[in-house]
């Protein structure tokens, strides 16, 4: 239900005292004023500590600093004139006795007359036992793509701007998670820097949405500029990325497809899991939120929680976005040898209560390095679009490991290189593992000062016990979830 039908619907039953929490006051008022529009005969009064009641001319300036004589005039007001006294900040007061107990009287008068007070703050607070149930909370979201692309064709518009039809559906999704009133000042930063508008434009949104993030101690914006080319292998994994490359845009929805939800991606450590999240976030063009999971296990008794739900709030305010939850098994493994007295079932309960119901475009990207120690409940069908294992590159895969590297490194050098028989003996070697062999060898010669060859590459990885070989239990383990079909293969020949 749309914010103004559920207004509506209050005012209809007579709700008298409803709490918005919202930083966009002057949004607020407009939709409020909206809702007036659709038949509700009333009267609106907007009041403030410095100014006091300010859009009547003939109230102009009353109940300045004094929140007692603003409550005083929605008592007085006669019955014959039906209104609603949008008051803002006035959460500020509710410490003062006075003030609850003006509340609590005003109540039971406004239930027999149509008033409505409407307090609004920048966020729920927890409200006085004494006057809790007098208040309804009303929640007011961000602005829908919808409201995203009226403003912005009314801002072109006015700045005489124009964009191609694709640049413009991107920047429409680009702005998604920000007030109007944070979208008008991106505008007119970029029109202060670039005085042009293409599709680099994106990039200064995303910035302004890396500010967001810096307000948070929870979430980590990264960066990345990883494409599907910098990955060895993987197939099935990568023909199901693509398939989804397009599942953020208009036409998607316009298609009636749901948005996906997310993957999990287990293997051993050094297999590329964390490296697939920092691709899809740059092959997708979504902005790219780290959250470590260990983060939200806080000391203080209820803090947890907060933190999930603080969490959610900023990921789908961000949204459309990539939300990678690395090693999320260390987490819960960690938190359950605290002891925590029911904070880690209670965080899961939380958290994938909300992947299952969750409708923003928010696409999660948890890895795992051991799966015994994930919950049940996380893993089973419906949490994740598909949980894919990543195994030990093959022959085919550790070739274009080493040519990607090494194309990277000495592009000019490259055909010098016998990839053959470095394939060869790096059988039960990682892609994290054959980068470390490779700069061992830059050492070796570096310091010999000539460059490296083949030869250096192999003594390294002969000097290199691969994790593999000391974890060949869990990786059977692995493998015998992937034959039952609990696991998808992430490439061909697992």
């Amino acid at each position: 239900m749309s914010f103004v039908k559920e207004l509506n619907l209050l005012l209809t039953a007579r709700y008298s005292l409803i709490y918005i929490a919202t930083f966009e006051e002057d949004r607020l008022e407009y939709m409020v004023k909206n809702c007036l529009k659709l038949g509700k005969q009333r009267t609106l009064y907007i009041w403030d500590f410095i100014e006091g009641f300010f859009n009547r001319p003939n109230l102009s300036g009353y109940g300045k600093r004094n929140p007692m004589q603003a409550l005083d005039f929605v008592e007085t007001l006669t019955v014959e004139t039906p209104a609603i006294f949008l008051l803002k900040d006035f959460h500020k007061f509710f410490n003062e006795i006075a003030i609850v107990r003006k509340i609590r009287n005003l109540s039971r008068l406004l239930q027999t007359q149509s008033k409505t007070i409407i307090i609004t703050a920048p966020e729920f607070i927890t409200i006085p036992i004494e006057i809790r149930e007098l208040f309804t909370n009303l929640e007011f979201q961000l602005p829908n793509i919808e409201e995203i692309r009226n403003e912005l064709e009314r801002l072109l518009c006015l700045l005489d701007k124009s964009l191609t039809k694709e640049d413009f559906e991107d920047l429409v999704n680009s702005c998604q998670g920000l007030s109007i009133e944070r979208i008008r000042r991106i505008l007119s930063k970029i029109i202060a820097k670039k005085k042009d508008f293409n599709s680099s434009i994106i990039s200064i949104i995303l910035e302004e949405k890396q500010q967001i993030i810096k307000q948070t101690q929870i979430l980590e914006f990264c960066t990345t500029a990883f494409t599907l080319d910098d990955v060895g292998g993987l197939i099935n994994l990568k023909n199901w990325l693509k398939q989804r490359s397009g599942a953020f845009s208009q036409l998607a929805r316009n298609y009636g497809l749901p948005i996906p939800k997310g993957l999990l991606l287990v293997g051993i450590q050094g297999t590329g899991k964390s490296l697939i999240s920092k691709v899809v976030s740059n092959e997708w063009r979504l902005p790219l939120l780290r959250l470590d999971f260990g983060c939200l296990f806080a000391g203080i008794v209820g803090e947890s929680e907060f933190r999930v739900r603080e969490m959610i709030r900023i990921t789908e305010a961000l949204a459309p976005c990539i939300l990678w939850i690395d090693e999320i098994d260390k987490s819960f493994r960690e938190s359950e040898s605290r002891g925590d007295s029911g904070t880690t079932n209670r965080v899961l309960a939380t958290f994938i209560t909300w992947l299952s119901e969750k409708t923003s475009s928010v696409f999660v990207i948890a890895t795992a390095n051991n799966f015994e120690y994930l919950p049940l409940e996380l893993v089973r069908k419906g949490r994740f679009d598909e949980i894919f294992f990543i195994g030990l590159p093959i022959d085919g895969e550790r070739e274009k490991i080493f040519q990607i590297i090494l194309e990277k490194i000495r592009p000019e050098r490259i055909n010098e290189f016998d990839i053959d028989i470095l394939v060869k003996y790096s059988n039960d070697f990682s892609g994290a593992e054959i980068f470390q062999a490779i700069t061992e060898a830059m050492y070796i010669a570096f310091n010999e000062k000539r460059e490296f060859t083949t030869q250096d590459i192999l003594e390294s990885l002969y000097n290199i016990i691969p994790l593999a070989q000391v974890e060949q239990a869990k990786i059977q383990a692995l493998q015998r979830w992937v034959e039952s079909g609990r696991f998808r293969a992430a490439s061909h020949f697992i």
